[in-house]
């Protein structure tokens, strides 16, 4: 992966954390209440609301597609936390631990992205946005019927799989879109 890449990448992901530990502060770890399913059903949400923006060409609401595809960023690494912890983990958790975890399951994307991205050879930068929107709505689907399966699946990765192609894609999304820029 190329150098740039890798700034560009850890802008994002920098700016989505800041959100998402702010919501903490405010919050506290409210979405622990949800299931997976529910948090599935969240990032179908903020797809499905860029798709819908992309294809009319307008938009009611002030939360524009950038702060959509940072909320699919963050919902993923939420997903991928909750596969983590354990059944019986409490619903609050102390802000430090979810840095930790953030910052974990953010590694751990990094390493699956210089991954791709040296085998496909940066692709992604010749894609268009309206095409990985499609791609992140399809896996949605594809997450939500292994969720159907309740995980039996025969060939699949699994949901965590989906999860963070997902994250990547809006990343790339973000870094197409001039997010990586901090004066963006």
């Amino acid at each position: 992966m190329s150098n740039q890449t890798q700034h560009e990448y850890d802008q994002v992901i920098g700016r989505c954390r800041h959100l998402f530990l702010a919501k903490t502060h405010d919050y506290g770890t409210a979405w622990r209440i949800l299931r997976l399913p529910s948090v599935t059903d969240q990032i179908y949400i903020k797809a499905q609301r860029i798709r819908s923006i992309q294809e009319k060409g307008v938009q009611l609401v002030a939360d524009g597609v950038e702060e959509e595809f940072v909320a699919i960023i963050n919902y993923c690494i939420i997903a991928l936390m909750q596969l983590r912890l354990p059944a019986d983990a409490p619903l609050d958790l102390d802000p430090a631990e979810v840095a930790a975890a953030y910052d974990e399951q953010v590694a751990e994307n990094r390493r699956l992205l210089f991954a791709k991205n040296h085998d496909y050879g940066e692709a992604w930068r010749q894609m268009r946005v309206e095409s990985i929107t499609d791609i992140i709505l399809m896996k949605l689907h594809r997450t939500k019927q292994i969720e159907d399966l309740a995980g039996l699946t025969r060939v699949s990765e699994g949901v965590d799989a989906n999860y963070r192609d997902m994250l990547n894609y809006a990343v790339f999304v973000l870094i197409k879109m001039g997010f990586a820029d901090p004066n963006a």
